[in-house]
């Protein structure tokens, strides 16, 4: 399962939700794949104003404020599709 992280260097709530995701991998197999939007205007401009962004099979699974409870019950929910 690769999900992506899209972040940008010192923004604090992406410090915060690394975190959160590095303790959702602890309960799913997952490859955390991070992405800073300040290397392809794509992303800057897609995800500029809504990071931290957490997507998974070309779908948001959250984004801003990142928390454990949300992110893990949608990946699970994708999982089990």
């Amino acid at each position: 399962m690769d999900v992506f992280f899209y972040t940008r260097p010192n923004c604090h709530l992406c410090e915060e939700a690394k975190w959160v995701m590095k303790l959702v991998q602890e309960e799913i197999a997952m490859t955390l794949q991070e992405r800073n939007i300040d290397e392809s205007d794509e992303w800057t401009e897609k995800y500029g104003l809504m990071i931290p962004v957490v997507e998974y099979g070309g779908e948001l699974v959250q984004y801003g404020q990142i928390d454990y409870v949300t992110v893990l019950e949608k990946l699970k929910q994708k999982v089990n599709k």
